[in-house]
């Protein structure tokens, strides 16, 4: 998956909703932790549109317990030609684990497979020196740097979309969103300020993280923006 432009993302747990997703997404992350035999849906799947996979560890906001098994799922899935791109948590590769989630992404870059790292704040958004540090930490193990915070006021999303400009400026691929209410904005706003992924569900029903918009209405909103 090329990640020198923005690029949204149907963000689910089941592959049947490409053939809907096609109109407005540019891929999709098949949220592995999520989904009912994420392996055998990946071998069964011939849709037209590239996969990010993420198999979200328990103490990041997923559902996969931090086991060798989780990472083994990881390494099969990006074996795929379909998956052109794997998530992985900055924290499990700087050692929060308790296991070696770097051999994933070794095993993905031998597969000419993208590699996005991906830290969240759930409880809050750092101040933007903060968040650029992190977003910092994330591009030196990945090709792309990935945070998602939570939002309480404007003064939070302007430090995640000041953090986005400044790495940006600086030569990095990073991906950026508050989450929550007062974040909500930042998902259509911030590929102005240089975030290269998006990610909303088809369904809004379907969300997978606080304050998504569905996908009809980002693809919308952010081609508005663009376009003025």
């Amino acid at each position: 998956m090329d990640f020198s432009g923005f690029r949204l993302l149907a963000a689910g747990s089941d592959l049947s909703m490409e053939p809907t997703a096609r109109a407005d997404a540019d891929g999709i992350e098949l949220r592995m932790d999520l989904a009912d035999d994420p392996l055998a849906q990946l071998a069964d799947y011939d849709g037209a549109l590239p996969l990010l996979v993420t198999n979200r560890v328990d103490w990041e906001g997923g559902e996969a317990g931090d086991t060798a098994d989780r990472l083994d799922a990881l390494e099969t899935a990006v074996e795929y030609d379909s998956v052109t791109a794997v998530d992985l948590e900055l924290a499990a590769l700087e050692g929060t684990g308790d296991h070696d989630a770097g051999r994933v992404a070794d095993h993905a870059r031998d597969h000419g497979t993208a590699v996005v790292v991906s830290t969240h704040d759930f409880e809050a958004t750092p101040e933007r020196r903060g968040v650029a540090d992190r977003l910092a930490r994330a591009c030196e193990h990945g090709d792309v740097g990935k945070m998602a915070t939570t939002a309480h006021s404007p003064d939070d999303v302007l430090a995640m979309l000041g953090a986005t400009r400044d790495l940006t400026a600086d030569g990095e691929t990073v991906a950026t969103m508050c989450m929550g209410e007062a974040g909500r904005h930042s998902r259509a706003v911030a590929p102005l300020y240089g975030s290269r992924i998006g990610y909303a569900p088809v369904d809004p029903e379907a969300a997978t993280a606080p304050g998504q918009y569905d996908l009809a209405t980002l693809r919308s909103l952010v081609e508005q923006l663009e376009s003025d």
